[in-house]
């Protein structure tokens, strides 16, 4: 844990970006995300999910308002084929995208300082969690109290990261997990419903909007009762990855449940509904050490 007024922030390698520019990109990203970009402000961002056809997530972004158009954080590893098959639909639309990930240096700033610190880079931290301040070729985006996101432009990488206290980038996934926010990556797409990695607690879907790739099963889902899995985060003695299978004592030696994200002895992992309401044990392994279901900050 950190000491009171003390901030750490790490560059943050494993998330790339996407830019969308052009008269229709906010209608174009409207009509693809699972959340509502006709009416996000621009000082404002959010949580999005893109889907296939089946409703299963293919990315989760951030959106944040940024000039002209938007810039969409994602997995690194994921942004060359997301953009290049988000780029099927745009069609006669006035939309530019490119693979910006190199244009912005991502940093994730975190701890009690943490406003004291954007405050010496000339940012106001937000007062509202997912709001966005800028300044000087930089953006942050507040994800809570003492949790932000800093974008700076690539002229300005080493200037701002001499400038952060120097922490380790593992620290903030382990904060991400905390928060039970799930990061789709390569291993973990096209697994999982929005619903089933909390995505509608977190306010990255928007049930009232118009329609988007898998809109009716995302819908289906709410609506009809047909959720059978949720995330939950768990605690384990070995180290876990993204993608790994899991089992529990009422599936009989059969996979049942799937890490979402894992850093530092703590992860993210969608286990069957079942499973919680018999109070079975977690496993990473049949027959290996019971993993321990550790709380969430919103309710499942």
């Amino acid at each position: 844990m950190d000491a009171p007024g003390s901030c750490c922030a790490a560059e943050l390698t494993e998330y790339g970006a996407i830019a969308v520019s052009g008269g229709d990109a906010r209608a174009f990203l409207h009509t693809q995300l699972t959340n509502d970009i006709e009416h996000l402000p621009p000082q404002a961002a959010c949580l999005a999910g893109w889907c296939s056809a089946k409703g299963r997530l293919l990315a989760t972004f951030l959106v944040a308002s940024h000039g002209d158009g938007f810039v969409l954080q994602v997995a690194h590893e994921l942004a060359p084929a997301i953009l290049k098959r988000l780029q099927l639909f745009v069609l006669r639309s006035k939309v530019k995208l490119s693979d910006a990930s190199a244009e912005w240096a991502q940093f994730g700033v975190w701890g009690d300082g943490a406003d004291a610190a954007l405050g010496r880079l000339g940012i106001a931290a937000p007062t509202q969690d997912l709001g966005i301040a800028r300044a000087h070729d930089r953006f942050t985006i507040r994800l809570s109290a003492r949790h932000y996101l800093l974008f700076a432009s690539a002229a300005l990488r080493a200037e701002t990261q001499s400038r952060l206290p120097q922490g380790d980038a593992s620290d903030w996934a382990l904060e991400e997990i905390r928060a039970g926010r799930p990061h789709v990556v390569q291993a973990t797409q096209d697994l999982f419903v929005p619903q089933m990695v909390n995505f509608e607690l977190l306010g990255g879907v928007d049930f009232r909007k118009g329609c988007y790739p898998g809109q009716e099963v995302v819908a289906r889902t709410q609506y009809r009762g047909q959720l059978k899995r949720r995330m939950v985060r768990l605690r384990a003695p070995q180290t876990l990855r993204a993608g790994q299978d899991l089992y529990s004592d009422d599936t009989a030696g059969q996979p049942s449940g799937t890490v979402v994200n894992a850093a530092r002895g703590e992860a993210l992992a969608v286990i069957p509904l079942a499973t919680l309401e018999h109070g079975a044990a977690v496993r990473a392994q049949a027959g290996g050490e019971a993993l321990e279901v550790l709380p969430l900050p919103y309710a499942a």
